[in-house]
């Protein structure tokens, strides 16, 4: 049985999971974090995009993580996000409709917040699609 550490996966509007966990795998800004138990503390700022984890029993899960922060300190694991999606939960047609509003509203943009909300919109759809299709 591999090692394991303590994960809680929290979101602004429910408590996802908490329990063992052997790996967790998200984006952060320095590209794709790995952990295992044992790795040193650090906190990281989250970056919407797909987030996997193994459990103690070896079951995999895959969810869509909007932004947030991870810490991990003493075999912890905190992750607070802003949304976090199961695939059965993404409608994927709401999700492609908004990836082409977004990508609308782009090319449209006329400021730099327009921009930025505009690709951040589109980063949203985008993640979402991907993890609702690779389960499919």
């Amino acid at each position: 049985m591999a090692a394991t550490f303590a994960l809680h996966i929290r979101s602004a509007d429910r408590d996802f999971y908490e329990g063992p966990c052997a790996a967790l795998s998200l984006r952060v800004s320095d590209g794709e974090l790995g952990l295992l138990a044992n790795h040193s503390p650090f906190v990281a700022a989250v970056l919407p995009g797909p987030l996997s984890y193994r459990t103690a029993e070896g079951e995999t899960v895959r969810v869509a993580a909007g932004g947030g922060i991870v810490r991990f300190v003493n075999n912890d694991a905190l992750v607070l996000l802003d949304s976090v999606e199961t695939p059965e939960e993404i409608d994927v047609g709401r999700a492609r409709t908004a990836a082409e509003a977004a990508e609308s509203a782009l090319k449209a943009a006329k400021s730099p917040q327009e921009r930025r909300k505009a690709r951040a919109d589109l980063d949203r759809a985008k993640n979402r699609l991907r993890v609702a299709e690779t389960t499919e």
